[in-house]
C-alpha cells in the first residue's frame, strides 16, 4: 500500500510546483496576451481538387524539387504520382517512363515540354516520341504542371497516358555552386546563379558530369550541360529568351543472359559488348511569351532544335550473325523548328462559365 502512495504524492507536488510557477493571467503583459501568432503550412502539390478537369491534375512546386535531391535527371518526372522511371543502354539514351503500370517506352505515350518547347521526337531513329530530358539541370527546374490521363485533347498525340510542362526558373534566390564526388569515378559539379540585366534577368547555369559505374566496362559518362536565359516580366506577363546546349557520350552495359552469368562466363556486370554506347547532343534557342489583360491570355513559344544520337546496341549478340556478331547502329541527326500561338479568354453561356482558346500550331 505503501508503494503506491508515493507515485501520487510525487505527481501532486509536481502539479502543485506548476501551478506556483505560472504567473497570474493579470500579471502577463497585455502586449504578449494579445500577440497574433501566424502558422504557415506550405504544401508540395496543388492537385487543383475541385477546379481542375480532373482529379489526375495539379503542380509540383519548387520546394519539393529543391528538397528532394535526384540521381538521373529523369527522375525528375518522378515528382508526378505514379511514374516511375528507368534507365537502360546506359545513362545518355532517353529514360523508359512507366505510369500507372502502362509502359510508356522512352516517352511515346507521354507528352513533355520544357517552356513551351516540345520534348518529344515526332519521328526518330529509335522510335517515335523519344524523349529525352538529360539536357536539364535539375536545379534550374521551378515547376511541374502535370496531367495524367487521355482526358487532355489539347496536350497532342503523345498525351495518352499524360503529359508534363516543366517550366524553368527565369530567377534564383541566390547563386550556386557544388561538387558531388561518389564511388566508381562519379563527380557532379553545378555552378549557377542570376543577376539584373537592364530591366530584366539573366540566368545562367552549367553541369559537368563523370560516372563509370560499377561495371567491368566502365561507362565513361562525359556529361556536359549548359543554360543562358534572359527575362522580363512575370511568367504571366512577360517574356524570356533560352539557350540551352547539352553534349554527352557514354559507353554501355546492357542486359545479360543468365547462363553467361551462371557459367562463369562474365560476371554480374559484365558485358558480351564492349562497344556498346552512344553518343548525343542537343542545342536549342527558344522564346517565349505571356501578355495578360482583364480577361485576355495571348501565349506565344518559338523554338529552334538541332538535335544528334549515335547509338550502338546489341540485344541478341550472336544470334544472326555468329561469326561477327548482331551489334547495330541508330544514327539520328534533326533540326526542329515551330511555332505555338493561342489566345484564352472567358466567357458565360446560360448562366455557365466557359473558359475559350483559339490558337493555332506550325512545325
Amino acid at each position: 500500500m505503501q508503494s503506491r502512495k508515493i507515485p501520487l504524492a510525487l505527481a501532486w507536488l509536481a502539479i502543485q510546483a506548476s501551478a506556483w510557477a505560472e504567473p497570474p493571467a493579470d500579471a502577463v503583459p497585455d502586449a504578449v496576451a494579445n500577440e497574433a501568432r501566424t502558422v504557415r503550412v506550405t504544401g508540395h502539390y496543388d492537385n487543383a481538387v475541385g477546379t481542375s478537369d480532373a482529379a489526375s491534375q495539379g503542380v509540383i512546386t519548387s520546394e519539393l524539387i529543391v528538397n528532394r535531391p535526384s540521381l538521373r535527371t529523369g527522375e525528375l518526372l518522378e515528382f508526378v504520382p505514379g511514374l516511375i522511371v528507368t534507365q537502360h543502354s546506359g545513362d545518355g539514351k532517353a529514360n523508359q517512363y512507366f505510369l500507372r503500370g502502362f509502359n510508356l517506352d522512352h516517352g511515346t505515350d507521354f507528352a513533355t515540354y520544357v517552356d513551351g518547347m516540345p520534348v518529344n521526337m515526332r519521328t526518330h531513329a529509335h522510335g517515335q516520341g523519344y524523349s529525352d530530358l538529360n539536357f536539364l539541370i535539375p536545379e534550374l527546374v521551378q515547376r511541374i504542371d502535370y496531367k495524367k490521363g487521355p482526358y487532355f485533347a489539347s496536350e497532342g498525340d503523345f498525351a495518352s497516358a499524360g503529359a508534363a510542362r516543366i517550366r524553368l526558373a527565369d530567377k534564383l534566390p541566390q547563386g550556386q555552386g557544388s561538387i558531388s564526388i561518389g564511388q566508381h569515378g562519379y563527380v557532379r559539379g553545378v555552378v549557377a546563379a542570376s543577376l539584373d540585366a537592364g530591366p530584366g534577368t539573366l540566368l545562367y547555369g552549367l553541369e559537368v558530369n563523370r560516372n563509370n559505374g560499377p561495371w567491368d566496362v566502365p561507362e565513361n559518362v562525359r556529361k556536359y550541360s549548359g543554360v543562358l536565359r534572359y527575362s522580363q516580366g512575370t511568367p504571366d506577363d512577360g517574356y524570356s529568351v533560352t539557350a540551352m546546349a547539352y553534349r554527352n557520350s557514354w559507353n554501355a552495359t546492357d542486359q545479360v543472359p543468365l547462363r553467361a552469368v551462371e557459367s562463369g562466363q562474365i560476371g554480374r556486370f559484365g558485358s558480351l559488348a564492349p562497344s556498346d554506347g552512344g553518343d548525343t547532343s542537343r542545342y536549342s534557342l527558344s522564346y517565349a511569351m505571356r501578355q495578360r489583360t482583364q480577361n485576355r491570355l495571348f501565349e506565344l513559344d518559338a523554338y529552334l532544335i538541332r538535335s544528334q544520337l549515335e547509338l550502338n546496341s546489341d540485344f541478341t549478340y550472336f544470334l544472326a550473325n555468329p561469326a561477327d556478331g548482331d551489334q547495330f547502329q541508330q544514327s539520328e541527326r534533326r533540326t526542329v523548328a515551330g511555332v505555338n500561338a493561342s489566345e484564352s479568354w472567358n466567357t458565360e453561356l446560360a448562366g455557365l462559365t466557359m473558359r475559350n482558346k483559339l490558337g493555332v500550331q506550325a512545325r
